[in-house]
């Protein structure tokens, strides 16, 4: 009596505190009421629905009360709270002999806590609580603190049904190695799902929450098995279990798995998909989708990625580039356009993702970021592109002299070149003429600095960016001063139809994507669908895709390009060697002395880039089969980017389809005849001089020089070329 007297003021003052605090108590209540905050597992995966990756701030996968097994239940009552199903969610008698008996030893301790009050005390310290502080006091041992948890308790039993309340608690506790609700749990120890736990299962993971760390049954098995037995026990003082079958089960082996399992954490789990899953993050948080709601809300993110084509590119992106060789890498990527967005398909490193530096391992986006030193002759393409537009065709001849020095656009280049002049040569001997097409084939230098002249610097950047290289327009992305786009417009560089500025190897991709489309850009989208785990649809705000450049001049274009890969073409022996013979537009590039190289092609259903570059921190020339770096580099965009391409791209034809190319508008063959005299050869020699191999033969920019019987095979088209002019 002494006793319950002294204990009446400590109560009375707790319960003040508590009347006082009643506003926050109501809050915690709605959010444990509504169940709004708990942490879940996202899922991300293909476009077939298969997960590749799982992110998430506590690895937990609610289930519902039918999906937990009965012995899973029966378990945990008879551990944790023999009177569950009798009392209002506070068990009245045992809390007031605990207070009388803490109040005696002088001190506040737990006890008598039933699962709906160790329910609210672990959602107010996993989930509601968000600094230390809180979480400290969401488990303090005081007066007012336990009365509040009873209040909390007492008026979700109200609220609930016993077998929700009981749910709603092994959905929400740890029980050890990152497993967060009993779901999570079962697959970490057993591999099973939470319905189809047995007897002996239920009981070791019912006797581990009082303490995942000391009853951890890999560390300390002897003392984990103890702690089963006395749960099975348990279960036989409350009737749930016959004194034969518990010392039948007491005798069985854990029966865990080797090792603990379960979903391992963010995009290193996603293998070769890493770098995929890295974008798709990236590009969600643009969305609104930052890291630390899709690590709690439990979304299902279905994404572009097709799994077959993401293996492919994998593997052939790291049988043509060592993964573990210093200082080199290769970037691929494939898209295809659809109707609102370019979907992309894989993306792929020959660098593993992950977080092993001696095995070359990285997490950088090397993929999806500005890298390298360029894509070479790629760019040819948007001076094609801006000539086109401006009144060139397929069939207008070019000059090619072997050095072109051109006021205005910058200065240095090739050897001796005069002060205030950029000096351009090709890389080896071609014929004095050829057309646009041929050129597109083939790849002179001079033609296409001549062509940049008259066109101006400023149409064929703005192409490229609109097309896709969207990084150009960044700021400080050159030198950490200007963008790259708005350098280059300044400057008037003359050298930017050579491309000899990063890429960022996805945006290359997407000018291939563009093209393929018809000349309109749009976003290259790694995601299909954002599900809640309410199962609605979250609203994904895409960016509108625009027309950039007029239909028959893509087309034009798209047609013009057929010749890379074909008969005299720079990339014609990467195709033939990895068994493509099917129409595409392609284009070959390669840096100067070959710091870095790539290949672009596209068809009307999909399109892709594949690049190799420095990627360590001595940037030199490289060097081809096997790739590496070296003194002298050899690396052509039409040896390993190419390969890599075809060899990829066998297997995109045979699901989305094969090659095919557009229509072309006459008035895109020949010409206005504007640019018939751009670039005239300086003396006949450089048009039939016997020096000079015939159209395309030289050596040049993305590939090596031809074989004479290739030469041979060309001068009836140089004849007709000549008298036709």
């Amino acid at each position: 009596m002494l006793v319950a007297i002294a204990l009446l003021p400590l109560v009375v003052a707790g319960a003040v505190v508590v009347n006082t605090s009643a506003q926050t108590m109501n809050s915690n209540l709605d959010d444990i009421t509504s169940n709004s905050s708990l942490p879940r597992t996202t899922t991300v995966t293909d476009r077939d629905g298969q997960p590749i990756a799982w992110i998430y701030d506590q690895r937990r996968t609610p289930v519902t009360p039918d999906r937990i097994s009965d012995q899973m239940k029966k378990s945990i009552v008879a551990i944790e709270d023999r009177r569950f199903y009798e009392h209002k969610g506070v068990d009245v008698r045992g809390s007031v002999r605990a207070l009388v008996a803490n109040l005696s030893s002088g001190g506040v301790e737990e006890g008598a806590s039933t699962i709906d009050q160790q329910y609210v005390k672990n959602y107010l310290y996993l989930i509601s609580a968000d600094t230390e502080q809180e979480q400290a006091a969401a488990i303090e041992t005081s007066i007012p603190r336990k009365l509040r948890e009873m209040k909390m308790a007492s008026e979700l039993d109200r609220t609930f049904d016993k077998d929700e309340i009981l749910a709603r608690y092994l959905n929400l506790i740890s029980f050890g190695h990152g497993a967060f609700g009993i779901e999570e749990a079962a697959q970490t120890y057993f591999g099973v799902s939470a319905v189809d736990l047995n007897p002996s299962q239920a009981a070791l993971l019912a006797g581990v929450v009082q303490s995942t760390s000391a009853l951890d049954p890999w560390a300390n098995p002897t003392g984990a098995t103890e702690r089963r037995n006395q749960v099975l026990q348990a279960r036989v003082t409350a009737g749930t279990l016959t004194q034969p079958e518990a010392d039948q089960l007491a005798k069985e082996p854990l029966g865990i798995l080797d090792k603990p399992g379960g979903h391992p954490n963010g995009c290193i789990g996603a293998g070769g998909a890493g770098f995929f899953c890295d974008y798709a993050l990236g590009w969600l948080k643009d969305q609104g989708f930052d890291q630390e709601k899709i690590s709690r809300g439990g979304y299902t993110i279905k994404t572009t990625l097709d799994r077959e084509a993401q293996r492919h590119a994998e593997a052939e992106a790291a049988a043509k580039v060592s993964p573990t060789q210093p200082g080199v890498a290769q970037a691929t990527n494939f898209i295809t356009p659809a109707k609102d967005s370019h979907e992309v398909l894989a993306m792929a490193s020959s660098r593993a993702y992950g977080l092993d530096t001696n095995q070359q391992q990285t997490v950088m986006p090397l993929t999806h970021s500005l890298q390298g030193h360029g894509a070479g002759s790629i760019f040819k393409v948007f001076t094609a592109a801006a000539a086109l537009e401006q009144g060139m065709g397929l069939d207008s001849m070019l000059a090619v002299p072997k050095r072109v020095e051109i006021e205005g656009m910058g200065d240095g280049g090739a050897p001796n070149c005069p002060a205030g002049k950029y000096c351009v040569e090709n890389s080896g001997p071609y014929a004095g003429a050829m057309s646009l097409r041929q050129a597109l084939a083939t790849s002179p230098n001079t033609p296409f600095v001549n062509m940049l002249k008259e066109t101006g610097v400023n149409r064929p950047v703005d192409i490229a960016v609109n097309l896709g290289l969207r990084s150009y327009k960044a700021p400080k992305t050159f030198n950490d001063q200007y963008s790259i786009a708005d350098y280059v417009k300044t400057t008037k560089l003359g050298s930017f139809t050579l491309g000899p500025t990063a890429v960022d190897p996805l945006e290359l991709a997407n000018v291939a994507a563009s093209l393929a489309d018809h000349g309109r850009w749009c976003e290259p989208s790694p995601v299909l669908s954002v599900t809640g785990p309410d199962g609605n649809e979250e609203k994904i705000k895409r960016k509108p895709c625009e027309q950039v450049l007029a239909k028959p001049v893509a087309d034009a274009l798209a047609n013009g390009l057929a010749g890379d890969a074909t008969g005299t073409g720079t990339a014609a022996g990467a195709a033939g060697a990895e068994g493509w013979n099917g129409p595409i537009s392609a284009k070959t590039g390669t840096t100067e002395t070959s710091f870095s190289s790539a290949f672009m092609g596209f068809t009307p259903r999909w399109a892709g880039a594949t690049y190799i570059f420095n990627d360590g921190g001595t940037p030199s020339p490289l060097c081809s089969r096997p790739v590496r770096q070296c003194g002298n580099g050899d690396l052509f965009g039409g040896e390993e980017p190419a390969r890599t391409f075809f060899a990829v791209s066998r297997d995109m034809a045979g699901t989305y389809g094969g090659g095919g190319l557009p229509p072309v508008d006459p008035k895109y063959l020949k010409g206005n005849g504007r640019f018939d005299n751009i670039g005239p050869p300086r003396d006949r020699r450089d048009l039939f001089g016997t020096p000079l191999p015939l159209p395309g033969f030289g050596p040049r920019t993305g590939d090596q020089a031809p074989s004479l019987q290739d030469l041979a095979n060309n001068v009836e088209d140089l004849v007709n070329q000549f008298l036709h002019r």
